[in-house]
């Protein structure tokens, strides 16, 4: 038998992401239930090759469920994982909301699947930031080997990291005869986004670091290595999906461009495209759609010893959120930490 999996935030970008990958990766659920708030109940989302009617997150009965997939923001997951996680539902979250406490594990299963044990306090786990995950995946391997002191990194967000309204934003934006320089009706960025880049995302903090640049300082370090010193730069793009980052990283250790790349072609979630020639290398548009988190552009940093540098491209939507939180729910699997399905 298998498992009853719940997702609340099931009309969403990411929700309706999760029922793809659970319908496509074989996950043993006996029953997906799709939850929503009031006003989208009896909503239809696709499940393989299923219609499903979104029920009332309000009313179900989570002590059925054995996972629920959390997409829903920060808002409703801080008032309903703690009670969703009290009936024994395990509860794997997208949001912000439970990533810096220290009772909740913080995971990517290709990076730190032994920390999925402590999930027990509180019966939830939470996926982190879609622009630490394709880092830390790609981090992790170079890191059992030569041990990173610091990193620095510049990511090129696309505007599916804001939710639906921000690719409406965008497309709206472009779409017709749009020319640029002309006034448009920003609404949901600080600055229009078509044709432009905007060197912001989410609020400043008092240092001068947005909260998005903190995430990837924080979350690196809780689920890599506190050690790791991190600067993050976050740009948001006009690209509908898929985030890239141009790293930084020094060693404590001595490591050649080769040997970097000839360990990540091994690692898992990982494909190398490195040819040193025009087109050779990953871009987001290539990326959309896939699971695998594309490393390019592996080279010596000059500006200091025992450094590279390397571009990471992977779907914000997939491997930065729903398929995450899957590979998550599987690894408890696994490891043997979930209870038999009845």
């Amino acid at each position: 038998m298998g498992y009853k999996v719940a997702i609340v935030g099931a009309t969403g970008n990411v929700g309706r992401e999760m029922l793809n990958v659970l319908a496509d990766r074989k996950f043993p659920a006996d029953e997906i239930i799709p939850l929503a708030s009031r006003r989208s109940i009896g909503v239809e989302v696709s499940y393989g090759d299923k219609t499903l009617k979104c029920r009332d997150l309000e009313t179900f009965d989570f002590s059925q469920a054995d996972f629920c997939l959390m997409s829903a923001g920060s808002g409703v997951s801080k008032e309903w994982s703690p009670k969703i996680g009290a009936t024994g539902c395990v509860v794997i979250d997208n949001s912000s909301c439970w990533r810096y406490d220290p009772d909740v594990p913080l995971i990517v299963p290709e990076v730190n699947p032994q920390d999925l044990a402590g999930f027990t306090k509180k019966n939830i786990i939470a996926n982190p930031n879609c622009s630490t995950i394709q880092m830390v995946v790609a981090l992790k391997p170079l890191h059992d080997r030569a041990k990173i002191k610091r990193v620095v990194v510049s990511t090129y967000q696309s505007v599916s990291g804001a939710g639906k309204e921000a690719m409406d934003e965008l497309w709206s934006q472009t779409k017709g005869k749009y020319v640029p320089g002309q006034e448009v009706d920003a609404k949901l960025f600080p600055k229009e986004i078509a044709f432009n880049c905007i060197p912001q995302i989410d609020v400043f903090m008092e240092d001068g670091y947005t909260k998005e640049e903190w995430k990837m300082l924080a979350e690196t370090k809780k689920i890599l290595d506190p050690a790791i010193k991190v600067s993050a730069t976050c740009v948001r793009l006009p690209v509908f999906v898929s985030h890239a980052e141009a790293i930084s990283i020094e060693f404590e250790r001595e490591i050649e461009p080769e040997e970097a790349r000839e360990i990540l072609r091994e690692a898992p979630g990982i494909a190398v495209v490195d040819k040193r020639e025009p087109g050779g290398y990953v871009t987001p548009i290539e990326a959309a759609g896939e699971y695998d988190t594309y490393v390019s552009r592996i080279r010596a940093d000059a500006s200091h010893d025992n450094g590279l540098v390397m571009w990471v491209v992977s779907d914000n939507l997939l491997k930065g959120a729903a398929l995450n939180t899957v590979q998550i729910a599987e690894a408890m699997i696994e490891q043997g930490l979930m209870k038999k399905a009845a």
